[in-house]
């Protein structure tokens, strides 16, 4: 198609008309440049989209607003969004077509906007038509090198139906208006097989991407020869513009209205029916039969202006409405509406901008570490980041949650099974066993006064039990000497009670460092790469405490096997606890339990208070010449057959009190240097060399263990192209 003879808009239209200030082109070319980045898909960006049913018009407004010819050739129609950067120059006119590639062969957002030139800049404009027809199928073929469609003919089918990628047109020119739009691929009635009907939902989805967003300007074309109900891209763009505030309406193909029903397309240029802010247009385009014989734009937009000057319903509309007749006032329209809604928005997409890069640095820094190019010094440093922390829980920390802490509650209790095990010894006969026993006074000042032999407990043991034994045990000893084997019968007994809760103690505290070992492990690794090296620690970990476990059993039963045979090297305590306790037993069988209550309340009440009896006794032997104490009064008492059993009950009771102490001091000792402290001995030389992380194959498993979830990578990937995105975009902004 030939140049027009002379500009095609002389006084300048939209931002080359003399009202409009340079400021106002350069946010214009402000906002191109930040379309090129490809941030429109994270930020709303002021833009115009031309949306379209196919055979609506669309093509002949967009050539008609752009000066250019489209593809029309079966199957060469719009493919992907074509961006058409109009500038007003004094210099000749020049079409500079490129590639702009937001997505890369597989979906995929790219870090950066790739923008390819597609071949030198054309200053005949009848060369257009072509290059745009090869660089859409640059466009739907990415896998193919681009310069490979600048030449040859192409017959094979193409990769894509459709693109979200888009082609960009720069044209500018004396007759060229200062304007931006988007040519969007029309929308899509019906197809018939094949993955053609895919394409239905595919480009009706591609549209929507576009005209959803707030500050897109949504330029609808609707075919006049068409039922206005049947117009698809007029109910979608209300659908995301209901009431009409950013939709602008043009009416194509007025030509092809029926004689008589002019008046019905009318009522939207006068704003009456489906009523949108900006208004409706019309416009007239060139007929098929024009095209073919050469009109020219000039020509065209002759006739477009005779078409509403002569035919009836155009005419004669009033001069408010003629304003929304033909394409220059449209592209007028549409220049201020741009220009308008850019000088509104800019001040918060920079603002928008800097926000979403924060944002995106925050989401960024709360992904997990990203994997070292160096995987076997990444895996040992988390190890010892792990060893160190498990190795302090060990030592012991001021918390009340600590490990130390949480064992220490199960240690009393074993002390206090341990205590309960004493030997109940009562200096009476069976039938007076129910009699209480004055308590131990002596050990009022020990940490177990209230567990004393005052209460009878499940092993109570009286005195004729004992001399019973004692005697059926003797052989030929002297007279009034018994058999150790009496003491070791009794001391055998409580100390076969000693084993359960010693094994209890040690199962408890494994269960609790198995707990600790797993909350740890799942903290320091689960979210380590894939998670594949969470469960190979925790095997070695899992060997490693039952092996402390084993080790601490075994030490449990030596020291069991310890106290088998009784010995003590403390003769001190044991000698105290010996002469208290005979003492106490002594006192308690020739005073409280040698007669019944109610005889010892009779004698009281009708002799008086025990002191005074005694004093009465000391004072007559000494008028008849015998010296006696107080002490030797007990001498009168008549032989007592089972005082034989009282020293063997003090004896067991006596060494019951220092064996006791020593073992429930020993068993936890044990427990925590074997299974608590061992865990954490030579912990990182168990993994290290578990893992074989030193060995030949280190490199290799460590690669394994340190790569991201598939989820992580493409998450961080997608967030460093967005990054990558908005910083370009705030480059941007600083250079203007």
């Amino acid at each position: 198609m030939d140049a027009p003879d002379f500009p095609l808009y002389p006084n300048g239209i939209g931002l080359s008309a003399p009202e409009h200030n340079r400021r106002q082109r350069e946010l214009l070319d402000q906002v191109n440049q930040l379309h090129s980045t490809g941030i429109h898909v994270d930020i709303d960006l002021p833009q115009i989209c031309v949306i379209g049913a196919q055979s609506s018009g669309k093509s002949s407004l967009i050539e008609a607003i752009a000066g250019i010819t489209l593809p029309r050739d079966a199957g060469t129609c719009t493919r992907c969004p074509i961006e058409c950067r109009l500038a007003r120059s004094i210099a000749t006119w020049s079409c500079r077509v490129s590639l702009q590639f937001f997505w890369d062969a597989s979906g995929q957002l790219l870090p950066q906007a790739r923008n390819e030139p597609f071949g030198n800049p054309i200053t005949d404009k009848s060369l257009v038509e072509d290059r745009i027809r090869r660089a859409q199928r640059a466009i739907l073929n990415p896998r193919t090198p681009s310069e490979h469609f600048l030449t040859g003919r192409e017959t094979a089918p193409n990769e894509y139906d459709f693109s979200k990628n888009r082609i960009l047109l720069q044209i500018s020119g004396p007759d060229v208006a200062d304007l931006s739009f988007c040519d969007l691929p029309g929308l899509i009635a019906s197809v018939s097989g094949g993955r053609a009907v895919d394409n239905i939902d595919l480009v009706r989805d591609l549209v929507a991407s576009y005209i959803e967003k707030p500050s897109c300007v949504i330029l609808v074309s609707v075919a006049c020869e068409t039922d206005f109900e049947n117009q698809s891209a007029h109910r979608l763009a209300k659908e995301f513009d209901p009431d009409g505030e950013r939709t602008i309406g043009v009416l194509t193909k007025p030509d092809r209205i029926p004689l008589g029903e002019e008046d019905h397309w009318i009522r939207f240029i006068k704003n009456i029916q489906e009523p949108l802010k900006h208004n409706w247009f019309c416009v007239k385009q060139p007929s098929s039969l024009e095209l073919s014989a050469g009109i020219t734009w000039l020509g065209a937009r002759e006739k477009e202006n005779d078409f509403f000057s002569t035919r009836r319903g155009w005419f004669d509309l009033d001069p408010s409405y003629k304003r929304y007749l033909g394409t220059a006032n449209l592209v007028g329209r549409l220049s201020s509406i741009l220009s308008d809604l850019i000088e509104a928005r800019m001040p918060h997409i920079k603002a928008e901008v800097d926000a979403a890069v924060s944002k995106t640095e925050d989401e960024l820094g709360g992904l997990p570490p990203e994997p070292s190019p160096d995987p076997v010094l990444e895996v040992v440093g988390l190890l010892q980041r792990f060893v160190t922390e498990l190795q302090e829980e060990v030592k012991g920390q001021p918390d009340l949650d600590g490990l130390i802490q949480t064992i220490r509650p199960h240690n009393e209790e074993f002390r206090k099974s341990i205590r309960g095990t004493v030997p109940y010894f009562l200096p009476v006969e069976e039938k007076y066993s129910d009699r209480k026993m004055e308590p131990f006074v002596f050990l009022y000042d020990e940490d177990d006064k209230d567990s004393d032999d005052s209460t009878h407990g499940p092993s109570t043991i009286c005195i004729d039990e004992v001399f019973k034994r004692a005697l059926g045990a003797r052989s030929r000893e002297l007279p009034g000497h018994v058999p150790f084997s009496v003491q070791l019968y009794y001391i055998n007994q409580f100390h076969a009670r000693w084993p359960a809760p010693a094994t209890r103690l040690c199962r408890l505290v494994y269960d609790i460092l198995n707990e600790r070992v797993d909350r740890l492990v799942k903290k320091h690794f689960s979210t380590f790469g894939q998670g594949s090296l969470e469960q190979p620690v925790r095997l070695l970990l899992q060997d490693h405490l039952k092996a402390c476990r084993d080790r601490g059993k075994e030490k449990i039963e030596w020291l069991l096997n310890l106290e088998k045979l009784p010995f003590t090297s403390n003769t001190f305590e044991f000698g105290f606890y010996q002469k208290n306790f005979l003492d106490h037993y002594r006192a308690a069988r020739q005073t409280t339990l040698t007669r019944p209550a109610t005889q010892q309340a009779e004698a009281v009440a009708r002799i008086g208070n025990r002191a005074g009896i005694v004093a009465d006794v000391l004072s007559g032997l000494a008028k008849l010449g015998m010296r006696v104490r107080e002490g030797d009064l007990s001498k009168l008492h008549p032989p007592d057959q089972m005082d034989i059993a009282l020293p063997i009950m003090a004896d067991v009771r006596a060494y019951f009190q220092v064996a006791y102490r020593r073992f429930v001091d020993n068993v936890p000792m044990a427990v925590d240097f074997e299974l608590v402290q061992g865990l954490g001995r030579e912990l990182f030389q168990v993994l290290s060399s578990g893992l074989g992380i030193y060995g030949a194959d280190a490199q290799r498993n460590c690669r394994e263990w340190t790569g991201e979830p598939p989820e992580t990578s493409a998450r961080r990937a997608q967030l460093k192209k967005k990054l990558e995105r908005l910083q370009e975009a705030r480059f941007k902004f600083s250079c203007n």
